[in-house]
C-alpha cells in the first residue's frame, strides 16, 4: 500500500519540478496546482507506531519538533502588556500551570 503512495507523491513531485501544468495520476489527466503541499506527521517511538518505509521517508525532508519553552512564550507575553517584572513572573505563572495541571482533572 504505501509503494503505491510513494509512485504516487514521486510523480506529484516530478510534476513540479519540471513545472507541468498537468500530470497522469492514475491513468487519467489531473491539473497541477504548483502551490500544492504533502506533509506527513510521525511520531513512531509511541507504541503500535512504525517507521516508513526508506523509499517514501526519502521523498519527504524530516523537520524536528521540540516542546515550546513555556516560561519564554509567558514572559514575552507578559513584557507585551507591560509588565516590568516579567521574566519572575512568567517562572511563577509556569509554575502554577504545571502544579495545576498535574493536580487539577481536565
Amino acid at each position: 500500500m504505501l509503494s503505491v503512495v510513494s509512485a504516487q507523491i514521486k510523480t506529484i513531485q516530478n510534476g513540479l519540478i519540471f513545472e507541468k501544468k498537468k500530470i497522469d495520476f492514475l491513468n487519467t489527466d489531473m491539473r497541477l496546482i504548483p502551490t500544492v503541499g504533502i506533509f506527513i506527521t510521525m511520531n513512531p517511538g509511541y507504541a503500535g507506531r512504525s517507521e516508513l518505509p526508506d523509499n517514501l521517508k526519502a521523498l519527504f525532508r524530516p523537520v524536528t519538533m521540540v516542546q515550546p519553552d513555556l516560561m519564554l512564550i509567558c514572559e514575552n507575553m507578559l513584557m507585551s502588556e507591560g509588565f516590568t517584572l516579567a521574566k519572575i513572573l512568567a517562572k511563577k505563572m509556569t509554575v502554577l500551570y504545571k502544579l495545576s495541571r498535574e493536580q487539577l482533572s481536565k
